[in-house]
């Protein structure tokens, strides 16, 4: 088998924080000598995530076996999901916003046994739905866990309490109209009914300048799909609310410009 080497677009801040977090859980552990030292194994693990390089590789690039690269990366990401924040640490960043952008996205996955429950009939495919808020200039602040992907936008959003909670710190928020019902804080575009009469002149000026807002949105979205592993999660689906939060762990340590 050939192998060659290839790089990955991030900062050395994460490397040196996902070591660090195996270097403590190994000593916690006693743990005996390993195949890989913590640096070594915090490269594989990012190699995985970003660059979505399959364990297959991964164990021929670092002369593992594959499932001690499936090992590695699980351990990995189980330690970066203990540190992730949840909605409720994420408001007291978010409600410090002007205004919030709110969307949902759908990260594809294998067929299953149990296809239907993943089936999303928006994007024709099978998924997870993950909802995502962003911050005015578009920056990503926070990922929600996933759910199958047939659950709609709203019922998305409000089985996480993204609504109540974005109402009860009184924080606008721009969405599409995949939330319109939501009330509160979020606001909507009109949106055409077919048995009612057009949109006036000033409804569509509404939307046109509520989409440009809600555009910016889409890049915290794209933020999230430059960790390749998201262009197609081949892992069981449940596994996915974890790799979105290691992400997300490790994707504020990538943008705090304070940081060691």
């Amino acid at each position: 088998m050939l192998s060659y080497p290839a790089s990955i677009p991030l900062c050395t801040r994460s490397l040196n924080h996902i070591a660090d977090l195996v270097r403590s859980h190994r000593h916690q552990r006693r743990s005996r000598w390993r195949r890989l030292d913590p640096g070594r194994q915090a490269l594989l693990v990012l190699a995985h995530l970003r660059n979505g390089d399959t364990f297959t590789c991964l164990a021929a690039g670092f002369e593992v076996g594959v499932v001690t690269a499936w090992r590695y990366v699980r351990e990995v990401i189980t330690l970066l999901v203990a540190t992730a924040d949840d909605l409720h640490q994420a408001m007291s960043r978010i409600r410090l916003l002007a205004y919030a952008i709110l969307d949902g996205t759908l990260i594809p996955i294998d067929r299953v046994h149990d296809q239907k429950p993943y089936y999303s009939g928006k994007h024709r495919r099978h998924g997870m739905n993950v909802q995502v808020i962003a911050d005015p200039a578009g920056r990503l602040v926070w990922a929600s866990a996933a759910l199958p992907g047939s659950a709609h936008d709203l019922t998305a959003a409000g089985t996480h309490g993204i609504v109540a909670a974005l109402n009860g710190a009184n924080v606008m928020t721009f969405a599409d109209k995949a939330y319109q019902g939501a009330g509160g804080c979020v606001r909507t575009p009109f949106k055409r009914h077919r048995y009612r009469p057009k949109l006036s002149h000033r409804q569509k000026a509404v939307n046109k300048a509520h989409a440009r807002i809600r555009a910016l949105g889409e890049r915290a979205v794209a933020t999230l799909k430059t960790w390749k592993i998201l262009t197609k999660l081949r892992c069981c689906p449940r596994r996915a609310t974890a790799t979105v939060q290691a992400i997300l762990v490790l994707h504020t340590i990538e943008t705090d410009r304070h940081g060691g």
